[in-house]
């Protein structure tokens, strides 16, 4: 049964495109994540605070030993494996890329965890328990940087596109459509466009579905003489 253009997975050449988009976003993200830290080391290391958005938004320097938006503090090797195995998961999973939305979400995923991964592994105290750097403050509700942004973006567009039934690979599930008949029993028979399956019953090629060949308005015409 054949399938329709959007149903197919991209080519060797489109997935290969797709995978070096992922990567250039994951790489995007985690120079500016850790030019970003660097910054903020050095900028407000003195303890000082700096008001974005008078009271609602500042920049406070943190060191986090936790998950992101300082969750689960005191257990840095735990995520540090975490953030491991998430990348080299990522890294799978892009070989069977067909969607361009799902390439920039991985690639938002994979260059937050190497962001904060980088940190747990060359941050003080020493590796592979070193501290994250925070530095955006939110008061009274939580801390965090560039990575752990883009992380929650890419969780944010996952979601969407899974609810929307996009997969990894671009290909959407088929909806099928069925008409019964009276036993309410219906058999696929071709696709429609856009990779729809009708199913109909009593179909018989060169009649009128429903009607028995040889029988005219379900009567069977009288015999010549």
């Amino acid at each position: 049964m054949a399938s329709s253009p959007p149903d197919r997975a991209a080519a060797p050449t489109g997935r290969r495109a797709l995978v070096v988009a992922l990567l250039c976003t994951a790489a995007v993200v985690l120079v500016l994540d850790q030019l970003a830290k660097a910054w903020a080391v050095h900028a407000l290391g003195d303890g000082r605070t700096i008001d974005v958005l008078s009271d609602l938004v500042q920049l406070r320097l943190f060191r986090n030993s936790g998950a992101a938006f300082s969750f689960a503090t005191g257990t840095t090797w735990i995520f540090t494996v975490i953030a491991t195995i998430a990348s080299i998961a990522i890294v799978r999973v892009s070989r069977h890329l067909g969607s361009s939305l799902w390439a920039l979400a991985l690639g938002l995923l994979l260059g937050g965890a190497l962001g904060n991964l980088a940190d747990r592994l060359f941050r003080e105290p020493g590796f592979p328990s070193g501290h994250v750097v925070d530095f955006i403050d939110l008061p009274r509700l939580f801390v965090f940087n560039i990575a752990d942004a883009s992380i929650t973006c890419a969780a944010a567009l996952i979601a969407l596109l899974s609810w929307r039934g996009v997969r990894v690979d671009g290909r959407r599930p088929a909806v099928r459509g069925v008409e019964e008949g009276p036993a309410g029993l219906g058999t696929p028979v071709r696709d429609e466009p856009g990779g729809v399956t009708r199913e109909v019953t009593g179909e018989v090629s060169g009649e009128v579905p429903g009607e028995v060949p040889g029988e005219v308005g379900g009567r069977t015409p009288r015999e010549s003489p």
